[in-house]
């Protein structure tokens, strides 16, 4: 098969986008289908990324790798977005490489740059199908990033939920990999939504055999963390990501407890790194911002780690919970958002009530305390996860990927897949 991919971010930026694109195309190798995966040009950001070009061009066997024009996304200094003037170059290689499908990651981000619908165009004219993957509600994060009255937020959200429907009901398909996420966008009116198991992780690279004594003081020259219990953040330092909740939690947290108990471990960067710093330091001194967290070694990171603490609200499923569960440490969240899934209240992690201080703080205290209650709760928790192997998932995408092929072009399947089937479900109705 022959695959283009759209997509509004790749490597060397790192989050659940980024990092699912690489292993979806490995395994799209490793079957021997033919990939051209756009994105967007990071080379104007070789100052953050400066091994940005270690993953443009021809980066696996039969993939390539191609950067589009782009500009600053949002004003963030670590992101950026395809714009218009990558329109007629986009058209044009794919004419040339003909695909037989079209998939688009984060359409409307991409759209909004692009100022077009991407991939539409070209498909209808070669008559190959074109589907969407909804990633991201941005809906969601308007308040975040807008600091506008509840009235002119209101008219920002009704308007974006009309560019998501007229975004996402041209595509053949709106995958969505959430059941949650499923039931939220079928109520904003988005009409052609398949839900399946979509999103994975390396399950071979996650292991609590990876931890190791003196793993702190000789990663990271922080002896002292090593003999503390230690609460790990991964992922960006945003606003979307709920830390103005998590300042004033900590603040009861350590109301609690002894501060020098705890380390807080925060891997990631972004605009709020300088906050998040001043902010949590004033309720203790054992915050250490570890900025960006190469891929491979977050394992032993999560692995040498006591809690993972994610206090976003607005998760479309949570690959860091998967990968923290594999490590063998359970994890306290919101129940809200596409986490809850995986999470089973007072078995491998903890639920909290959105945005309640008192039973945030009431169970991450009950983890600090009980280092027998975090082993039983990590054991739990690496129990449920074969269903979550990139095998799979990506063997499901392109099932759906098939499905939509003989759709377009209306003939039954007259050749075998390029591997033998694996237990996966295609467009489970939640």
């Amino acid at each position: 098969m022959k695959v283009a991919i759209i997509t509004s971010g790749f490597l060397p930026v790192v989050d659940g986008v980024t990092v699912s694109g690489f292993h979806r195309l490995q395994k799209l190798s490793d079957w021997g289908h033919q990939v051209k995966l756009f994105c967007p040009d990071y080379s104007a950001l070789a100052n953050v990324y400066p091994n940005w070009q270690d993953y443009t061009g021809h980066i696996l066997p039969n993939v390539e790798v191609i950067n589009l024009p782009s500009s600053s996304f949002m004003g963030l200094d670590f992101e950026r977005n395809v714009n218009w003037q990558a329109r007629c170059f986009l058209k044009e290689t794919l004419g040339s490489f003909q695909p037989d499908i079209v998939h688009v990651d984060e359409p409307e981000r991409l759209s909004v740059g692009l100022w077009q619908i991407p991939g539409i165009q070209y498909a209808r004219q070669a008559n190959i199908p074109c589907v969407g993957f909804f990633r991201t509600n941005f809906i969601e994060y308007a308040e975040d990033y807008f600091d506008w009255p509840p009235r002119a937020l209101s008219v920002l959200k009704h308007l974006f939920t009309l560019l998501l429907r007229r975004v996402y009901n041209a595509y053949d398909y709106t995958l969505v990999t959430s059941p949650i996420t499923y039931q939220k966008i079928v109520n904003l009116g988005i009409k052609n939504t398949r839900y399946a198991s979509l999103v994975g992780f390396d399950a071979d690279h996650f292991s609590p055999e990876l931890r190791q004594p003196h793993y702190f003081a000789n990663t990271y020259d922080l002896p002292q963390v090593d003999r503390q219990v230690k609460l790990v953040f991964v992922g960006r330092l945003t606003p979307d990501k709920g830390w103005g909740f998590t300042f004033k939690a900590m603040q009861d947290i350590f109301a609690r407890i002894d501060p020098n108990q705890v380390a807080l471990l925060i891997a990631g960067d972004g605009c709020m790194r300088e906050d998040i710093a001043q902010s949590l330091q004033q309720f203790t001194p054992h915050v250490h911002l570890l900025g960006r967290v190469a891929p491979e070694q977050v394992p032993a990171l999560l692995a040498n780690s006591d809690i993972h603490v994610t206090t976003s609200e607005k998760e479309a499923r949570g690959l860091t919970v998967l990968e923290a569960f594999a490590s063998g440490i359970p994890v306290l969240a919101p129940r809200a958002g596409g986490v809850v899934e995986n999470i089973v209240d007072g078995w491998n992690g903890f639920l909290y009530t959105p945005q309640s201080i008192d039973d945030f703080a009431d169970k991450l205290q009950q983890l600090i305390a009980n280092p027998s209650l975090r082993q039983h709760m990590g054991e739990r928790a690496q129990s449920s996860l074969d269903q979550y192997s990139w095998e799979n998932t990506v063997h499901t995408l392109v099932l759906l990927w098939q499905d939509a092929i003989r759709q377009r072009q209306s003939i039954p399947q007259t050749t075998p897949p390029l591997r033998p089937l694996v237990n996966s479900t295609v467009d489970v109705q939640p």
